[in-house]
């Protein structure tokens, strides 16, 4: 058997409660892109073959090697498509999904998407990726309870089941350009540092921005309104969690922004960063320049992508000839 996956790529807009006061932590808000994305081919083997020109064939080792050690079962995949890692982008969430569906896939294991997710330890803060892969689209998740996860931690740390989703729309077909300086993002130890150095949140601005998502981002969606969307992605930019993810980047991160929100509100930091996105309804390509001018003044390379929403989750192959699965 052969199997052909592709997975998209997401925006990490911001988590939601990193207070815990009312009996839950975490919570996310996300979007699912085309482009960049995670593309393997997978037959059966005796052993654990990966192969490919790739920026993370370690990783995809990695997960291959101990997933083969938990089912009894070998792999070989050929990466045919990743991106770069520990940039915001949730790489690392798709390459072990990739790879656990092939191992899922080929040999029956029976197990959904979520379990897959919690076998390879991925979704245990924020559910977005883990929904991306699932199902596309605009996500929100619920978080988790303090009776199961207690700690404030970032999911590279924490062994919690992935959050379930409360929310999902359609995103509208507005143009998104994904800017990744050539900085180092805030991962590992670092990540870690950070939720120990800034949480609890103050609950004020918890509540500030649950009112943004519930009243103002969520609607602007549905109602396919770009300018109420792009005023509640800049708002958020200045609270909470999402502002300390920020800060960790002196004035950089905040100045690029700044610099982007002439032309469209709609302008973030992904994840810990350091990529920024820009939505828009027209000039992405004018954008995505200017962005990599900005940085370029400062002597820091930026590689841009326009890209849309992707509405649907990972495309599964079998056999090539048997079409499309999800």
């Amino acid at each position: 058997m052969r199997v052909r996956i592709k997975t998209p790529s997401r925006i990490h807009i911001t988590l939601i409660d990193l207070n815990g006061s009312i009996g839950r932590i975490d919570g996310g808000v996300g979007l699912t892109l085309q482009n960049p994305f995670v593309e393997i081919v997978a037959e059966e083997d005796d052993e654990v073959v990966v192969e490919g020109e790739c920026l993370n064939l370690d990783r995809f080792k990695t997960i291959a090697k101990i997933l083969s050690d938990r089912f009894g079962k070998g792999i070989r995949i050929e990466v045919l498509s990743d991106y770069k890692a520990h940039v915001g982008l949730g790489s690392g969430t798709q390459i072990s999904l990739a790879v656990a569906t092939a191992f899922n896939e080929m040999y029956g294991l029976g197990f959904s998407v979520r379990e897959l997710a919690h076998i390879v330890e991925r979704g245990g803060t924020s559910g977005i990726g883990v929904a991306a892969f699932e199902m596309g689209g605009f996500i929100v998740d619920g978080g988790h309870s303090k009776r199961e996860k207690s700690d404030f931690l970032p999911s590279s740390a924490s062994k919690a089941k992935p959050a379930p989703v409360i929310a999902r729309h359609e995103f509208p077909d507005w143009d998104i350009v994904v800017a990744v300086p050539d900085l180092t993002g805030f991962y590992g130890i670092k990540e870690i540092n950070l939720f120990k150095d800034v949480c609890p949140i103050p609950l004020d601005e918890v509540r500030e921005l649950c009112h943004l998502i519930l009243m103002k981002l969520l609607p602007a969606v549905v109602e396919e309104d770009l300018d109420e969307f792009g005023d509640a992605i800049w708002r958020i930019q200045h609270l909470g969690f999402k502002k300390a993810e920020i800060d960790r980047y002196g004035d950089l991160i905040r100045n690029a922004l700044d610099y982007v929100g002439n032309f469209t509100k709609a302008t973030g930091m992904s994840s810990t960063g350091p990529a920024i996105y820009a939505i828009t309804d027209s000039n992405a390509r004018c954008i995505a320049k200017d962005i990599e001018l900005f940085f370029e003044d400062r002597e820091i390379g930026c590689e841009t992508l326009i890209t849309r929403a992707k509405n649907s989750g990972a495309e599964i192959f079998v056999d090539q000839d048997e079409g499309r699965r999800s």
